[in-house]
Order: structure tokens, then sequence, then C-alpha cells
């Protein structure tokens, strides 16, 4: 049996209760930027840097992003979410004739320069009634290159109609096709069977004109993107789940705006994950880098930085370049989240860059403890005898001292990411008392494990977390939903990191506390079966 004294709350395992809460991983990165072609505005997980090249075309000198994910992989990197955006880009388009001069049009639904598409027509299996006959049999293929026979995607769309009544209408199929789209309206006779011009050939084509557009570089409004629609930053949907933001440079000589960090800070705190922020390229000693850390306005325990960049072999112009350093402590600390936990305390300090990257100047152990206590990591290309706990870009600023360390955020934003995706049964649950004992439980079994791993080495034992889901925290309300405070202990007496969790059909909102404020606010220490915890909450969230 599983127990936990604080609050009165017993936890214990039972038949038939929810299911166990799952711990979520820590090491997929997102990326947002420019690629050479690929879905827009859609996240695409990505395993290693072959598939990236497969849906987004490998390298390219405009794309800071593609050399980001070569950099992630190259260190270690896990898995990534990928998502393309694009300034003014232009799809190519088909044209199919029809036999009144008129042609259905198709366009890609990626736009750029590198979306090799071909189409064909033919009547195979459509019985022959003359011009009057609407349907017909369109494939649709994407090449690696053009005029090639390797073929990396088809669709195949069978009896295909022009009738603008027929259940199979041309422009209804075409909404489902991951290709191409329909251009303009569908016309009136349908298009001519394609005719092979080469009698070699196995069948008959036409391929796409060479009018698509790659586009514009990238503005910070293109990373920002629209809510309503679903782009840039706000493509992430809740289902796809990722651990780390990063943001390349707009282009080889633009870096991210402030407006598109501040936006990305914002989806991090709202998704539970961590913003990885470069230096500038204007801190090329550590000094540079002391003073211009000091200067630098935004400070959060929710973004990391690294330092200093770092000088790799770019294959495309052939010689040593210097490159951000983000990706590559991106790849290193995915790397290390397959083999440890976030709060192992080898986790971020103890993993040196991979062969063929090394750091653009020479850092000593003096100054790189300094930039530590500053808020800025280091990276190096040797193990260190005496590694240095990475630091969040919070630093001495930090709202609670634990998360001026990267490991210490990294297990509050793994658990609080964990309890809320494990719990969202409740909102199909009525908010009554039994359901809030299945929850506190539920909760309660999940933090005893992380007291069991080792997550909470400075607490007493038995008095390492705690559950409160009961009246005082689900009062009666006008909208049905249910609530649960919960927290662990970081180890000094009365100080507790907290969370108030509210699950209700609207959305779920985390609102971060904690319990050595409210305690000071009543004068009752939270061990004492009649802490008011609902009072205190009231007053404090009012102040």
């Amino acid at each position: 049996m599983l127990t936990s004294s604080l609050q009165g709350i017993q936890v214990a395992s039972e038949t038939g209760a929810t299911d166990p809460i799952v711990r979520v991983g820590t090491g997929v990165v997102a990326f947002i930027g420019r690629t050479l072609r690929g879905p827009l505005n859609r996240p695409v997980c990505v395993k290693s840097f072959a598939e990236y090249q497969a849906v987004f075309g490998g390298l390219w000198q405009p794309s800071a992003l593609s050399y980001a994910i070569e950099q992630y992989f190259e260190n270690g990197g896990r898995a990534a979410r990928v998502v393309r955006v694009a300034n003014a880009a232009k799809p190519a388009t088909i044209q199919l004739p029809t036999i009144d001069g008129g042609a259905l049009v198709l366009e890609a639904r990626s736009p750029g320069t590198r979306e090799f598409l071909r189409a064909s027509v033919d009547y195979d299996n459509i019985p022959n009634n003359g011009a009057e006959t609407p349907s017909f049999n369109l494939v649709v293929h994407r090449l690696r290159s053009p005029g090639s026979e390797h073929v990396e995607d088809q669709e195949i769309f069978s009896a295909a109609s022009v009738h603008p009544e027929s259940p199979r209408n041309i422009g209804v199929l075409l909404a489902e096709s991951s290709l191409v789209r329909l251009r303009g309206p569908v016309p009136r006779l349908r298009p001519l069977q394609t005719e092979r011009g080469d009698l070699r050939s196995f069948a008959a084509y036409v391929a796409s004109n060479p009018d698509g557009d790659d586009g514009r570089p990238l503005s910070d409004y293109d990373l920002i993107g629209s809510a309503t629609e679903s782009t840039g930053l706000f493509a992430f949907g809740e289902q796809d789940s990722f651990h780390f933001l990063y943001l390349p440079a707009l282009s080889r000589d633009h870096a991210v705006g402030a407006s598109a960090l501040l936006v990305a800070a914002r989806l991090c705190r709202a998704r539970h994950a961590m913003l990885m922020v470069d230096p500038p390229v204007e801190w090329t000693t550590p000094m540079a880098a002391l003073t211009g850390v000091r200067e630098t306005p935004y400070s959060s325990d929710q973004a990391v930085m690294y330092f200093p960049w770092v000088q790799v072999y770019d294959r495309l112009r052939g010689r040593i370049e210097q490159f951000p350093p983000g990706p590559a402590a991106l790849g290193v600390l995915s790397r290390l989240a397959a083999s440890s936990e976030p709060w192992s305390p080898t986790t971020e300090g103890d993993a040196p860059l991979r062969p063929g990257f090394r750091p653009a100047c020479t850092v000593t152990e003096e100054q790189r403890i300094r930039l530590a206590v500053a808020g800025v990591n280091v990276l190096q290309s040797v193990r260190q005898a005496r590694p240095t706990s990475a630091r969040t870009l919070a630093a001495a600023r930090a709202t609670i001292p634990e998360w001026r360390y990267l490991a210490r955020r990294r297990l509050a934003l793994q658990m609080v990411d964990s309890i809320v995706r494990g719990t969202r049964w409740v909102l199909f649950e009525a908010s009554v008392p039994v359901v809030w004992r299945r929850l506190a439980r539920q909760i309660g079994q999940f933090l005893a494990q992380y007291e069991i791993d080792g997550a909470f080495p400075d607490a007493a034992p038995g008095s390492a977390w705690f559950v409160v889901c009961d009246e005082r925290v689900n009062p009666p309300r006008q909208t049905p939903s249910t609530s649960v405070l919960f927290g662990y202990n970081v180890g000094r007496d009365g100080v507790w990191i907290c969370w108030l969790l509210t699950h209700e059909a609207a959305g779920t909102t985390v609102q971060q506390t904690s319990l050595n404020q409210l305690q000071s606010a009543g004068g009752k220490p939270p061990l004492d079966p009649d802490f008011d915890v609902a009072t205190l909450l009231h007053e404090h969230f009012k102040a």
C-alpha cells in the first residue's frame, strides 16, 4: 500500500481504479522554419536526418532549419517535430486539357521549386459513352527529381467525375489528397486521356509546370503564424507532444526577433516545455557573453542558453563555418534523456559534443562557472572532470531557487505534463467526491513512484509530496469542473512547489503556486489537517 499522510489523503491501490499515469518523455524537440519542400504548417515527426530529407528535402543554404536538424541528429538527437513555414512561396501547377479547350488545373499542396509532380488521365474500365461520359481515372506521382522514375509518393483516384452532383466529383476527391488540390472550377467536360509521347515509357504523364516559387526569406510573423488558421507556432496541436522548442535563425544574417521569442515562450508555458535560445553572434568571447547576459532583458526559468557558437563543416559550402550552438546542445540533451531521468545530476553537464563539432572559442573553468551562475551553459568538446550543473536562463532571478537548475525544472515540467495528460478522464465524469478520491489516488500513486525512483532526495521519507482533491479545492461552481492541488517538498522545511490543476469543458488550466507562501498567509503548517487550502488559495490569487 502506498500512503501519504499529508492533508489526510491516503493513497492506496484499488482494483478498478483509473489507469496509472504514464510518465512522459523529455527528449523530443520541436523545430520551425524554412525548408526546401514538404507540407506547410503541419508538424511532422522525424527520427533521423534521412527521414527529414525524405520529407523536407535535405540541406539548403537559405534554410537555417535544415542545418539545425542535421546538427541535432549528429549530436545524438532522438526525435524532432518539424513545422515548415514559408513567405509568399507558390506551388507548381499541372494542366490536364479537355476536349473543349478548357483544362483541369491541379496545384501542388506543398509550394516551392522542389516539388516535382506529374499526373496521368486514363479511361480504363470506364464505360465509353462519348463526350457525355463524365468519369475518368487520375494518377498523381511525386518524383525524387524531374524526369526520373523514382516515385516517392503516389495517389490514384479511380472513377473520378466532373459531374457536380456525383459523390466521386474530382473536387471532393482532391480535398483528401496530400499531393495536389484543385485550382479553379471543375471543368464541364472530363480531361482528355494522356497520350504517351515516348512509346518506350510505361505510361503517359503530364509533368508539373516550372511555376513554383520558394518565396522570400522568413520574417518573425511567418514564424508566429495565426491562431485562427493554425499556422506557424500555432500549428503545434495538443497531440504534438514536445519537450524543447527551437526557432532557427530567419536566415544566415538575421536572428529571430524578440516578438517571435515571446510567442514561443508563451507556447512553452502552455505546453510545459523548455525554449532553447541562441546567444547573439556578437558574443565571441566569454567576457562578452558575461557582459551581454547581464544586459539581456529576457529571463525565464523555462528557457535555456548554451555558449559558444560551434564550428562545423558545411557540406554545401565545402568549408568550416560557425553555427549557433542550440541544435548541437539539444542533440546532447535528447541523447542523455534516452538513458537517464531528468533529475539525474549528470544529465546536462557530463556529455561533450560529438566529433566534428568544436566550440568557436576557449572557455576556462573559472569562466565556465561564472557563466553558469549568470544562467549560460558552456558546450565542451571533451568530458569535464568537474561538470557544472546546467542552468536555466533565469539564473539568480528565478522565482523558485530550485528552478535555476535545468534538471529540477525539467523534473517539474515532466511531472505536470504527465499529470495533465493522464487525468483528462475527469472531463467525462461528474465532479463528485468519489471522482475526487479516484483522482487523488491516481496522482498519489504517480508521485509515490517519483519518490521511490529518487526524484526527491532531500525530502524526508513520507513527506515528499501531497495531493488535495476534495471540497476545499472543489467548491460549488456554475460550470462543471474538477480541481486538484498537488506538489512536492524541495528539501527545506516548509518549502513546497505545488500546482492547482483544473479540468473543465472549456480547457485545462494549471496555476503554479507554493504552499510556503500560502502557509505564511494562513499561519498554519501544511501538515495541519485543518489547514484551509481553499481559503488560502482564494486569498493568494486575489492578492
